[in-house]
């Protein structure tokens, strides 16, 4: 009788994992011959939309792109935004998304590969305030607004170093550093990746000389957290084209900070 128990309960074991493996977004991306990526379009150099055409390029896009002809599929980017960027892959919105910071938060609800890039946070003004703030320290008072967008690792960021500074969310598609540009707040922060690309298109703007950048954070992708087939194949693919050299090529052609 015992034996007899036995087997059923392997059997229901096998069928489980089956099932499981079937239901992976690996399955459902060879079968139907689609990636689904999640992207913002608003993260210089990483992912940028352009309005007229609707078409993607960045970092971002690269390497999705090349994931997407690894898999022998096309590729479908959908418009998201920082606030919905997790429960689009929790929901089955899209299968993935393209970089994004490795946090707690975040890694409650959807899985992360590992990761392939990093980023540190540094301050940003209008090059006219540059005698008043000159450290991280400056614009921690009562009288200085300090912008984010919501949803960003950034909104969390700015309350934590700044807890003496008005705070000012804004929700995309507007960006905290157009407030900045706008007059409406006196700095923002951002990784010193899309720092040098903004001051470089907004010379009016600086990045402040902080004796150092705060929050070094990995970049890593953002994927359905029960899915270990998915992400397995994911962090193998990534192995592989790290030690081909493909990250570093692409980080030279983008001009990214390591």
């Amino acid at each position: 009788m015992r034996v007899l128990k036995a087997i059923p309960a392997a059997l229901l074991l096998l069928t489980v994992a089956a099932a499981a493996q079937g239901q992976s977004a690996l399955n459902e991306i060879l079968n139907s011959g689609v990636l689904k990526v999640g992207t913002t379009g608003d993260w210089n150099p990483m992912t940028m939309r352009d309005p007229a055409s609707n078409a993607y390029t960045g970092y971002d896009i690269d390497v999705m792109t090349e994931l997407a002809k690894d898999l022998g599929v096309e590729i479908e980017f959908v418009a998201t935004d920082w606030k919905t960027l997790v429960s689009g892959v929790t929901s089955g919105k899209y299968h993935m998304t393209g970089s994004a910071s490795i946090s707690p938060a975040r890694a409650k609800a959807a899985g992360y590969s590992t990761s392939y890039f990093s980023l540190a946070t540094v301050p940003l003004i209008l090059a006219e305030d540059k005698d008043r703030f000159m450290d991280w320290a400056d614009l921690d008072k009562p009288d200085v607004v300090v912008a984010a967008t919501l949803g960003t690792v950034q909104e969390k960021y700015v309350k934590r170093f700044f807890p003496n500074a008005e705070h000012k969310i804004v929700e995309a598609p507007a960006r905290d550093f157009q407030e900045v540009l706008a007059g409406r707040a006196d700095a923002h922060i951002t990784s010193n990746v899309e720092a040098n690309k903004l001051v470089q298109k907004y010379p009016q703007m600086m990045i402040v000389p902080v004796s150092a950048p705060k929050a070094p954070t990995p970049i890593a992708m953002l994927l359905p957290q029960a899915d270990q087939v998915w992400i397995n194949y994911v962090n193998t693919w990534i192995a592989l084209k790290t030690e081909r050299g493909f990250f570093e090529e692409l980080g030279r052609k983008w001009r990214l900070l390591h």
